[in-house]
């Protein structure tokens, strides 16, 4: 099977790394999408240290169809047996003077489309008028993060850093006793590559010391209905 080693090392590890999922042509349209877009509302956040959008295909939803080339959506299918569907999307670019650093942290939240009372839903946020939630831990259990990378990204320009197989902790204290940071693995990506990862693995990154800049595109997918009256905030069918 196409990508089945990526899918083997992803379920042990927690992570896996891809080159060549998209052309520099390829790149040179997702970047220029970005550029031209109008940036306004609260999807855009722009500081010294980070240039961010949120909910980045509802915000430039012409970016659908040139990061679901046929690789992404070969390796999107490869990925799980259920169908899953896209539940997230934000555009990072770490600027290449960014002093900007985080420590260790498991991805504990998810975007919905309101605040309710339900077991297993805890840790409510409300920011840039989105509501997040921490769900139940067997959601975020079968989140798939796929990080595609619009520049080539190593340690110094802050390629982000993994403890290896921290995902099959379940949810994990960073300062938990359960992980080493001996252990720790710097994810290196190929311009136009793309980094797997479980939300529940335990990441970092540093500061950029190399004047190098790092975009990033974030996607987040997931085969779980969520309870009424919740809905995934940026569900997207998956057109395959």
């Amino acid at each position: 099977m196409i990508f089945s080693n990526n899918k083997s090392e992803l379920e042990k590890n927690g992570f896996s790394i891809l080159s060549n999922i998209y052309t520099d042509e390829e790149i040179d349209l997702i970047t220029a999408c970005i550029e031209n877009a109008v940036q306004d509302g609260n999807s855009f956040m722009k500081t010294k240290n980070l240039f961010a959008i949120r909910q980045l295909l509802k915000s430039i939803p012409e970016l659908n169809e040139i990061l679901f080339n046929n690789k992404l959506s070969e390796l999107i299918l490869a990925l799980s047996k259920s169908k899953i569907f896209l539940t997230k999307a934000i555009y990072f670019d770490k600027p290449s003077d960014s002093n900007w650093f985080v420590a260790y942290h498991q991805d504990l939240s998810i975007s919905v489309n309101q605040k309710a009372e339900l077991e297993g839903y805890t840790n409510w946020t409300f920011k840039k008028g989105q509501f997040g939630a921490q769900p139940p831990v067997q959601i975020l259990k079968d989140t798939i993060t796929v990080r595609i990378h619009l520049d080539k990204t190593v340690a110094e320009n802050g390629a982000l850093k993994v403890i290896p197989k921290s995902h099959l902790s379940g949810v994990v204290r960073s300062d938990s006793k359960e992980w080493n940071v001996d252990d720790e693995v710097i994810c290196e990506v190929e311009k136009g590559g793309v980094m797997l990862m479980k939300p529940l693995t335990l990441h970092a990154s540093s500061r950029t010391t190399n004047g190098k800049q790092r975009r990033v595109i974030h996607l987040e997918f997931n085969k779980h209905k969520l309870p009424e009256p919740l809905n995934w905030l940026e569900y997207c069918a998956i057109i395959n």
